[in-house]
């Protein structure tokens, strides 16, 4: 893969900058062309079949083509922290997070990063790494960027954010978001869903597709949209991860005032009851005050 040429005119997210990150320009994912990456570490709060007893090997790249304004992660999300790395180094990293005892290796953000990824999973390859690849993303991908990582990638771990052109375009300025994102997690599932979805024989999910979706407060009817499409399409071919840890950002109340507070408890228990109505079983829900504890890591290069 000539990772140069494919970043001198960059395409790789649905927004097509077209930015050559080669010479220290960057595009909508605030990012050139060095891997930046902000955390390394074992990561405790995924879903259960991820992160277990021992940890998901969580790794934080810098940047983000989708930039949503309730971003609780802006200062990697924007570019600002983290540390510039090798390909080598990347590599690395996968061994002593697995020698820490990681269940996987969780790629945070990853998709404006796929070449120079690819190329550290092949190295480490060579050396007989042997642990799941977890690509853990933002639905905001196109179908043939996830096919450059077919055979690479053993669990899809995307986000279905909207189904709303118009709530898309309002929190993200994307208001072609659910095309995109039912395009890529169809490829995610024709690669890894369906009767490969495995466990081992601690739970850990080996290979298979688990979509996430974030309620956010006054769009239920949305969140039952993206329930909807996700059941009918997939059935039981993939895992539905509904998640109630909404935490508005400080200030967001100024320009979208309906996101200043959090998910309403009956709101989100109108969500999951609604799924489990429509025949929902394979999926996870989040249980008492998520909203009130720090799904945030800190972001100071530890393992970098």
């Amino acid at each position: 893969m000539d990772i140069e040429k494919m970043l001198e005119k960059c395409i790789l997210c649905p927004r097509k900058c077209g930015v050559n990150r080669t010479n220290g320009s960057t595009g909508a994912c605030h990012t050139g062309e060095k891997v930046r990456v902000s955390r390394a570490a074992l990561h405790m709060w995924e879903e259960p079949c991820i992160s277990g007893e021992n940890g998901s090997g969580a790794v934080f790249f810098s940047g983000c083509a989708l930039g949503c304004c309730f971003c609780q992660n802006k200062d990697i999300s924007r570019g600002r922290a983290g540390k510039e790395i090798s390909i080598e180094r990347l590599c690395n990293i996968f061994f002593e997070l697995m020698d820490k005892g990681a269940n996987n290796i969780n790629l945070v953000t990853p998709d404006h990063y796929i070449p120079q990824i690819v190329s550290a999973i092949d190295m480490a390859r060579k050396r007989n790494f042997h642990l799941p690849f977890v690509y853990n993303c933002s639905g905001y991908e196109t179908a043939d960027m996830i096919l450059m990582l077919d055979g690479y990638i053993d669990v899809y771990l995307p986000d279905f954010k909207f189904m709303s052109p118009e709530i898309a375009s309002r929190y993200c300025n994307t208001p072609d978001y659910a095309s995109y994102a039912k395009q890529s997690i169809a490829e995610m599932v024709r690669q890894c869903g369906g009767a490969k979805t495995n466990f081992n024989q601690y739970g850990i999910m080996q290979k298979g597709v688990i979509v996430r979706h974030l309620q956010l407060p006054g769009h239920i009817a949305d969140s039952k949209s993206v329930i909807t499409y996700l059941y009918n399409t997939y059935g039981d071919d993939i895992y539905i991860s509904i998640m109630n840890q909404y935490t508005p950002m400080e200030g967001i109340e100024e320009d979208f005032p309906e996101l200043g507070h959090k998910i309403a408890p009956e709101e989100y228990d109108e969500l999951v009851d609604y799924a489990i109505d429509i025949g929902v079983e394979n999926g996870f829900i989040q249980e008492g005050d998520t909203a009130d504890e720090s799904f945030i890591p800190a972001f100071d290069n530890e393992g970098v």
